[in-house]
Order: C-alpha cells, then sequence, then structure tokens
C-alpha cells in the first residue's frame, strides 16, 4: 500500500534538505528525525505519522531520495545506487548539523543501513522498517523482476496499466492521479537502477552489527503482522543478529506508516524516547 494524500495537515511544510524535497514538520532540541521511503515511494508515505511524531516533539523530515517523485536525480546510473543515496543520508544530517534518528522503509531500510554502515556516526539511532537482510523474496521479488522484463519490452506506460490492473485497493478522490503523476516524476532510469539493487543487495547484516556495535547506535526492527516483502521470520531474524529491538506491528502489512499510523508512530515515539541508548539483551 502505498499513500494518496498530496493534501498537507496542519505544521507540515515543504522545504528542501541537502538539495532534496522534503516534507518537514515540529521542532525539537532532541535528535531530528529523517525519514526515507521505499522503491517507487515518496515523502507523502510518511504523511500519516509525521504530525503525530510531531506532536510528540520531535523536528521530522521526510525525504524524496534522489530520483523520487521531486528529487530529481542529475546522472541516475550513478546516484540512485544504494551506497550513492546513502552518500545523501550523510549530508542530510551535515545540513543539519547532528546526529538524525534515521528510519528507512522497505529499500529504503537498505539505503539506511548502507549509510549507518558507511558513517555510524551520522545517526543518532536507526529504524528499519519492513526492510530486509538482503534483496527482496517471495511474491514481490517476483513481481519486480515481471515488471523490469515488461518495462525492457514495452516501456513505463505498459508498467503503470500492469500496475493499475492488478491493484484492488480502493483510492480516495484525487488518489490514483497523485500516485500516477508520482510515478511518472521519479526518474525513469532511477526507478530501474533502484529496481535492480533491491533485486541483487547482498546481506549486509554482519557488517551493520559491526557499525553500530562500535557506536553504540540502538536499533529497532519492525514491521506489519503481515509483510509479504521480507517474511516476518527473516526480520526476526535480522533484529537478533542486530541486538536490535523488536516489534510487530498488528493490523499493517508491508506498510505499517500508511496502515496502522497510529500504533506505528507509538512505537517509533516509545523507541525514541526510552529505548535510544538501550540495546536488547
Amino acid at each position: 500500500m502505498v499513500s494518496t494524500s498530496t493534501e498537507l495537515p496542519s505544521g507540515v511544510q515543504r522545504s528542501t534538505c541537502a538539495s532534496l524535497a522534503v516534507l518537514r514538520a515540529g521542532s525539537s532540541i532532541d535528535p531530528p528525525v529523517v525519514l526515507l521511503p521505499g522503491y517507487t515511494g515518496s515523502k507523502e508515505d510518511f504523511l500519516p505519522i509525521i504530525p503525530r511524531l510531531a506532536r510528540a516533539g520531535f523536528d521530522v523530515i521526510a525525504v524524496d531520495q534522489h530520483g523520487q517523485y521531486e528529487s530529481p536525480a542529475a546522472n541516475p546510473e550513478q546516484d540512485c545506487t544504494v551506497d550513492a543515496l546513502a552518500g545523501q543520508v550523510s549530508l542530510v544530517a551535515d545540513e543539519i548539523g547532528r546526529p538524525v534518528h534515521l528510519l528507512g522503509h522497505s529499500f529504503g531500510g537498505l539505503v539506511a543501513r548502507a549509510a549507518v554502515i558507511a558513517r555510524p556516526s551520522c545517526v543518532a539511532s536507526l529504524v528499519l522498517l519492513s526492510s530486509g537482510p538482503a534483496g527482496i523474496v517471495g511474491p514481490r521479488r517476483i513481481a519486480l523482476q515481471a515488471m523490469r522484463v515488461l518495462y525492457r519490452r514495452s516501456g513505463r506506460d505498459a508498467v503503470w496499466a500492469a500496475m493499475r490492473a492488478a491493484d484492488t485497493a480502493v483510492y480516495p478522490p484525487g488518489g490514483l492521479e497523485f500516485l500516477e503523476r508520482r510515478f511518472f516524476a521519479s526518474s525513469d532510469v532511477g526507478l530501474r537502477v533502484m529496481g535492480e539493487q533491491l533485486l541483487s543487495e547482498p546481506d549486509r547484516v554482519g557488517e551493520l552489527a559491526d557499525a553500530v556495535g562500535q557506536d553504540a547506535v540502538p536499533v529497532l526492527v519492525a514491521h506489519g503482522a503481515a509483510d509479504d516483502a521480507w517474511p516476518p521470520r527473516l526480520q526476526a531474524e535480522m533484529a537478533t543478529r542486530l541486538g536490535a529491538r523488536y516489534e510487530v506491528i498488528a493490523g499493517a502489512a508491508h506498510s505499517p506508516a500508511i496502515e496502522n499510523p497510529k500504533v506505528t508512530a507509538a512505537v517509533l515515539v516509545e523507541f525514541w524516547r526510552n529505548g535510544v541508548g538501550q540495546r536488547a539483551a
């Protein structure tokens, strides 16, 4: 599921940070929260939780990564790899001026992981939300592979048509129009490069465990109870390997911030308030 909202709640503003388009809300002396969306997603996917996090006292910054929606990529072949996107996260932290609470959803989790491996000092904590130890698996992997074949044969219009044909969701007024606008505004090459990375990303959990262990970075692994991208079993095993806190969000699948924003926000706030500085036993 993806967000279909283009209406900004009160207190949420459009801005930029380190050349990236962002949504920003809240103000706090605590470490800011930086939210990275998943493949084909955007900063708007976090709109259901941004106001909740801001009301809890956090400065919240949701970004479009290079190649996504409103953040163009000058050279998408190079700019949209996991490592390049991770480097941009480091620049975001530099512009903010202090370590951040970094959250990556799905593909964004792979980027967040790479950012922490490369420079653990840029984060105050790490949340991997509905992400996994390596490339995507299961039915979503098969679907992504099929879409890539269709793209090579027939182009992006055909991919969009196939996505719509397979989608049984009922959207609010304007929702489908937003999804179409976002899909075609995102970098064509960037989507291909990110898709390749989502399929081929190796297991880097050991590297991440070393990085967060050396810098005492608190980690939370969380996902919806019905996640169909990375099986819950894999995410639970990843949490164990990382010595991370582990939470299962009821009433949600692969997009907890949209499917159950109240509980998702509560889990995040509790972790950032009480779990940071504590490692799981």
